[in-house]
């Protein structure tokens, strides 16, 4: 449940839903086959520090002779609110060490699946943040994500990003009625509960049954 392997939940949604092979240990990291649509695809989690994470990328793209352009990395991302998600192929690292090292060993023409976790508001802050795990108050939008992540996967395998991240969007902008705003986050407000007539009590006081008289 850590900020910084978001990516590595993605991964593991994915195989679990699509039916991959079990996870086995090879090139530095965990390995899974199966398939998304009618794309063969291996799923790979390297275990190196992450600022070493292009070792891992490197060895298995050499072993089954991949180009840059067959590689997608899931990672996390900064400058992303949390739940968004966009994808792009090559550009700089942003300072982000997995992907510094993944350009050192394999160059920067592969494509990357953003994951937006926001940020602190310091750069101070953002080590301790990154290394942190999700905060309770993310699991709803976080196992959307997943799930979109999921359902979009053979999309992504098939070069139809544009589809992808619409999946995406299916899961984390569930609709809402245009005159019903969204509630506020930490909003502990509920509407206003009428007395069950099945009951037979009634312990509003005198103003709130005016009031609802006229509700």
């Amino acid at each position: 449940m850590n900020r910084h392997n978001i990516g590595f939940m993605a991964l593991d949604r994915m195989a679990g839903d699509h039916g991959f092979g079990p996870w086995k240990s090879k090139f530095q990291g965990q390995i899974a086959e199966g398939r998304l649509g009618s794309q063969k695809v291996l799923l790979l989690k390297p275990e190196t520090f992450m600022n070493l994470s292009g070792q891992s990328v490197g060895e298995a793209m050499r072993f089954y002779k991949l180009e840059p352009g067959d590689v997608t990395v899931f990672h996390d991302e900064l400058d992303l609110a949390p739940g968004k998600v966009r994808v792009k192929t090559g550009g700089g690292h942003a300072g982000h060490n997995g992907l510094r090292s993944i350009h050192a060993h394999i160059g920067e023409a592969y494509r990357r699946v953003r994951l937006g976790i926001g940020h602190p508001g310091r750069k101070d802050l953002v080590s301790h943040y990154v290394l942190q795990d999700f905060a309770k108050a993310d699991a709803d939008w976080l196992d959307d994500v997943l799930r979109g992540i999921s359902d979009g996967a053979p999309d992504l395998a098939a070069d139809r990003p544009e589809k992808f991240l619409n999946a995406v969007a299916l899961r984390v902008a569930l609709p809402r009625s245009s005159k019903t705003p969204a509630p506020s986050a930490g909003s502990n407000k509920s509407s206003p509960v009428k007395p069950d007539p099945d009951t037979g009590s009634d312990n509003r006081s005198a103003l709130q049954k005016l009031v609802d008289k006229f509700r």
